[in-house]
């Protein structure tokens, strides 16, 4: 495929999953401004990134920090000055040895999932960046799979002890030096049908508003939720950030 079918491809699979975004959020009632397309860039070489750029997309999600670290120092030459008006996400699992890159090279974290960590995000943050906190969002196992990470959040509205463990948890991070805490995220089981995964969405969505109602001084505008498969659904029940890979870039190459 020549490089000028390719990018008129990825053009097309973006104005597919914007004209979709806006349909999800009509449908409901939101604005399409409301949601925001962050490209998951995973696996996918710089030149794919840059390409997605010529596409007006300015917010990528890495899961690899040292994949991403990569990728936003080649882009730094690839780009020149508009690497600047990008803007990257770690979505994925942080290591507490790796919090460190992680608040030097990224702007939003996910997956926030412990109080030990957010400290060292916020610490190493200050040392790097302390002209502008790492905006930071806390990872809620809401579907309650071993295979996830995140606060244990399977049954919060029923089960007061871990209700108590999660305001707490929350109550202890939100006004941490160097961060900001800016919302919830989370994982529906992979594969689903789309509509048995809202659940899990609304469970989110319902969490935050609790929170809000409970807690003084927090502020949580965005949810994260929401994957190539069941983004719409998502959207439907609150979704502020949709982490789409495959219907933007293809599958990926995991070798």
């Amino acid at each position: 495929m020549s490089q000028t079918q390719y990018l008129t491809d990825l053009a097309a699979r973006f104005g597919l999953v914007r004209t979709s975004i806006s349909a999800a959020c009509v449908g409901v009632h939101r604005s399409p401004k409301e949601v925001t397309l962050l490209a998951v860039s995973k696996t996918h070489p710089p030149e794919v990134v840059a390409a997605a750029v010529s596409c007006a997309q300015t917010h990528f999600g890495e899961n690899r920090v040292e994949e991403g670290v990569r990728k936003i120092s080649v882009l730094k030459t690839l780009l020149g000055a508009g690497a600047e008006t990008l803007t990257w996400h770690m979505i994925g699992h942080v290591q507490s040895r790796k919090a460190r890159d992680v608040a030097q090279w990224f702007e939003v974290v996910h997956s926030v999932d412990s109080l030990k960590l957010a400290e060292r995000l916020g610490r190493f943050r200050l040392e790097n960046h302390p002209e502008r906190p790492l905006r930071v969002m806390l990872e809620m196992n809401i579907s309650g799979e071993q295979s996830k990470s995140g606060f244990d959040a399977l049954g919060w509205q029923d089960q007061t002890e871990k209700r108590r463990s999660l305001w707490e948890a929350v109550r202890q991070m939100k006004d941490l030096p160097g961060l900001q805490l800016e919302g919830l995220m989370t994982m529906a089981p992979y594969g689903a049908d789309p509509e048995l995964t809202r659940p899990v969405f609304r469970g989110l969505r319902l969490l935050r508003e609790a929170l809000l109602n409970d807690l003084t001084g927090l502020h949580l505008p965005h949810l994260s939720m929401g994957m190539t498969d069941d983004y719409r659904v998502a959207i439907e029940e609150g979704a502020t950030m949709v982490r789409i890979g495959r219907a933007l870039f293809g599958e990926r190459d995991e070798g």
